[in-house]
């Protein structure tokens, strides 16, 4: 049986969702090689834009009919992207995670403004019992972490681009997402490397530095982040953006399962609860959605 195009979007938001919550496994085995926070971001995007230039070649007349339109959205996502990493290294990890995603709330806001799509309470639930989850997991108790510092307002920065992007692609589903994703990497090695020479010039990765983590680095981009962006960019042209920031919350689950497992990082009752919860929240909007159809089918207008 054939997906329909609705389910294949929300299962490519899923899966690109979980592939990021393993960001951190690169980006940690850079910063055991001594490289500064700053740089590691550069050198995460260089790889893939290596990768990517034969096809930028074979493409570039493509990506030039895209013209300022397909430039605006991914230049989006590639300052979302040097945001949420520079946010890591100015505030805790767990803040910039929080505050990057109040990007579903951001999403569902931008798409009533500009794509006139409404605000379900359905959804609104799922985002309430997001944010929920979220404190839970990280310990927050019942205060959302208000932005304090400069770390902290470029998480939320972060998750604000992040859902300027995605509702730019639900306006126009016209640009490819092999363009897209060529124009992601690069401008994210523009924005990351321009970001990382202006705060930490000195701190320039030495040759043996990025040498010691390419290979790991460029198995890494070849299975999980190269497919995991093309689909993080396919995705959310089909959805609502509110319900694909919802989905690319399973980047929680994953980082969270990840980290204890291979880092031996405390995963008790509490962040079982935080889990079940964002991951929960995440799937009610599909299961609604596949709900109504099935009821449909069954019960057709006549």
């Amino acid at each position: 049986m054939t997906l329909k195009l609705e389910t294949r979007a929300q299962l490519a938001c899923l899966y690109s969702g979980a592939v990021w919550g393993l960001y951190w496994i690169p980006l940690r085995a850079m910063e055991s090689a001594g490289m500064h926070n700053l740089w590691i971001t550069s050198v995460y995007f260089m790889v893939p834009a290596l990768f990517v230039l034969p096809i930028f070649l074979w493409r570039w007349r493509s990506i030039r009919a895209g013209g300022l339109d397909l430039q605006i959205t991914v230049m989006a996502s590639g300052i979302a992207l040097t945001f949420y990493s520079a946010s890591i290294v100015y505030t805790d990890v767990v803040r910039a995670l929080v505050l990057f995603y109040t990007m579903p709330v951001w999403s569902a806001f931008l798409a009533r403004i500009f794509l006139g799509e409404s605000i379900t309470l359905p959804r609104i639930l799922a985002m309430v019992i997001a944010i929920v989850g979220m404190l839970v997991l990280f310990g927050l108790g019942i205060h959302f972490p208000i932005p304090q510092n400069i770390g902290d307002w470029m998480g939320l920065c972060a998750g604000f681009f992040w859902a300027v992007t995605m509702v730019r692609l639900r306006r126009d589903a016209m640009p490819s997402s092999l363009d897209l994703t060529i124009g992601f990497f690069f401008w994210g090695l523009v924005f990351s490397a321009a970001t990382a020479m202006l705060l930490a010039r000195s701190e320039l990765p030495s040759l043996d530095q990025v040498s010691s983590v390419l290979p790991m680095l460029a198995l890494f981009m070849v299975l999980l982040v190269l497919p995991g962006t093309y689909t993080s960019l396919w995705g959310p042209k089909y959805l609502n953006p509110g319900i694909a920031g919802m989905l690319f919350m399973t980047e929680i689950v994953v980082g969270a399962i990840s980290a204890a497992l291979l880092t031996g990082e405390p995963f008790g009752i509490r962040e079982i609860i935080g889990v079940i919860m964002i991951g929960g929240a995440s799937m009610i909007e599909p299961i609604l959605t596949l709900s109504r159809k099935r009821n449909a089918a069954k019960f057709p207008v006549t």
